[in-house]
């Protein structure tokens, strides 16, 4: 059955139902403020708190404490008033505030006073060669598999990358009966001593003593290889083996699975597609929307909450959800800002939840050549470009990666430059001897994700639109 929204017109909606999401859409609905919160999963969490209220993994050591954190963030927005679907796929958001989703193949739209997006994180693309052969996953699509329907490995695995993610997914696997064969660590040494000036408040973090534990659990039952650098996946058809260089030894593992991860980055293409300002942020080598205290951003209206404004984690984006919300509330009905914890209070609660964060920014901070490829290495999956097809472009006269959808149609498959944007990006850069921001990022315009040509031609019309394609 398909749920359409029950109005037109809304005082804030929320797009995305993560750790972000949820938080802000709780605390609007809480004020008193219509709300509606827009998520395309099945059922609410994102990818941090994935399958939340529908896990089979019921033994909460598991998964771990900081998961089932996510099950009061659900219980709190089902105690509030606020409207949510899920499977809707937001694919068009303007600078009017008019948001299009499609609902069970059918498109609605609605209007907001406020837009709150919690889109989140991808994770970052990891292009060595082999990359796009059957049998090799990012970490996430793993996690997303164990979190809803408690599958773990059981054939020859192996985990390469680096970065907190990487580690707890290896935890988690092997709490659930699963198989590691080897794990290959490609921090690249140089970043220990980059991030000792960091150490301190790191140390007093939260996050320390959760990975010291997390890591010692893993080591003891797995093979770790430090110092990898460099890695490539090989097989006909079908993954069969991983050749690494670590300590300037080079060796092959026979594997079934090899699960990549070498961290998250922003979701921006909904942002960037209703034309907010972004800047390359050079420590995490990604875009990040230029934010406000509050989270607001250029386009007036529009604020981003979660790790869709900058990697921060989940306890940061539920701060960040609230924070964005409480601004929501007091543009729109001060009075009943009364009712939320103050904007000081929260923000102490963010500074905390922050902390230690630039050291781990620091310390996994991917190494060039997992970043940037060469040769024939796939760059643009859905295309099938490859390094080599980038830089022949560039050769000829591409400036950047909107030049280059002409010349090689990068960015224009189904994932919209989700899994080749920061790849193509860094790589035109190195190749013409310019910076990241001064090469700049695909043009994005809606729709945002895949929708059929029968789903637009069955969107509601009115008589000026009809005259407004009509030849005379």
């Amino acid at each position: 059955m398909t749920v359409a929204p029950k109005r037109e017109d809304y005082d804030v909606v929320v797009i995305g139902a993560g750790p972000a999401g949820l938080a802000a859409a709780a605390t609007s609905a809480e004020a008193g403020l219509s709300t509606l919160l827009l998520d395309e999963n099945i059922g609410p969490g994102g990818q941090v708190f994935r399958a939340i209220a529908s896990t089979p993994v019921t033994d909460r050591n598991q998964l771990g404490a900081d998961y089932w954190v996510g099950a009061d963030l659900v219980k709190s927005l089902r105690a509030s008033n606020a409207e949510v679907i899920h499977r809707a796929t937001v694919w068009s958001l303007d600078r009017n505030l008019d948001i299009a989703v499609s609902i069970g193949g059918a498109s609605a739209f609605v209007k907001a006073k406020r837009v709150i997006l919690a889109t989140g994180a991808l994770e970052r693309p990891f292009p060595i060669p082999g990359w796009t052969l059957p049998g090799v996953m990012t970490a996430g699509a793993a996690q997303t598999m164990l979190k809803s329907s408690a599958l773990v490995p059981d054939g020859r695995t192996v985990i390469a990358g680096q970065g907190p993610l990487l580690w707890l997914l290896a935890a988690q696997i092997l709490r659930l009966g699963g198989r590691i064969d080897r794990i290959l660590d490609t921090t690249e040494r140089g970043n220990y001593f980059a991030a000792l000036p960091h150490a301190f408040a790191f140390l007093t973090s939260p996050y320390f003593s959760k990975g010291l534990s997390m890591m010692r659990e893993v080591k003891a039952k797995v093979q770790v290889v430090s110092g990898v650098t460099e890695l490539a996946a090989s097989g006909d058809g079908q993954l069969a083996g991983v050749s690494y260089v670590a300590g300037g030894k080079r060796d092959t593992i026979p594997a079934d699975l090899l699960l990549l991860h070498q961290g998250v980055v922003p979701n921006v293409n909904l942002a960037m597609s209703a034309g907010i300002e972004h800047r390359w942020d050079d420590l995490q080598l990604c875009w990040s929307p230029v934010l406000d205290a509050s989270g607001g951003s250029s386009v007036a209206g529009i604020a981003i909450a979660g790790d869709g404004a900058g990697i921060g984690g989940a306890n940061a984006a539920v701060v960040r959800g609230r924070i964005a919300a409480r601004a929501a509330v007091e543009a729109l009905a001060p009075a009943a800002a009364a009712k939320l914890a103050p904007m000081a209070t929260l923000r102490a609660d963010l500074a905390k939840a922050e902390r230690g964060r630039l050291f781990l920014d620091t310390l996994f901070r991917p190494a060039p050549q997992f970043r940037i490829p060469s040769g024939d290495t796939i760059v643009c999956r859905c295309e099938e470009v490859t390094a080599k097809d980038v830089l022949d472009s560039v050769a000829i006269g591409a400036t950047g990666p909107n030049q280059l959808k002409a010349y090689r149609r990068t960015g224009m498959g189904p994932c919209q430059g989700r899994l080749c944007g920061l790849t193509v990006t860094e790589l035109m850069a190195q190749a013409r001897g310019k910076t990241p921001q001064e090469i700049g990022y695909y043009r994005l315009r809606a729709p945002v994700k895949p929708i059929t040509l029968a789903e637009l031609a069955a969107v509601p019309k009115s008589e000026a639109d009809v005259k407004a394609v009509v030849r005379g």
